[in-house]
């Protein structure tokens, strides 16, 4: 799941456009919203987006949303379970 990680701070980057961040900047249990990178609500809506197109993985309501997106190592297992399940 590490090299999930990885991947996704990558892809977090680049989908948020976040310029003045680096992967190792972005700490897997920190909260990825209202955290030190500043995502907000758009954002996640964005990273929504990006997990769907990426991952076939939808997340279509409100409190998944808040759980899974609540550090990017909760997100990473639920894209591993998800993903893998599909797969």
């Amino acid at each position: 799941m590490e090299k999930l990680i990885e991947e996704l701070k990558v892809k977090i980057i680049k989908t948020l456009n976040l310029v003045d961040i680096s992967p190792e900047d972005i700490k897997p249990d920190e909260p990825l919203v209202g955290g030190e990178l500043g995502i907000d609500s758009i954002d996640i809506l964005e990273l929504v987006m990006m997990i769907e197109k990426d991952y076939s993985i939808k997340i279509d309501n409100k409190e998944l949303g808040a759980k899974v997106f609540s550090s990017l190592r909760t997100l990473a297992a639920h894209i591993n379970k998800n993903f893998s399940e599909l797969n």
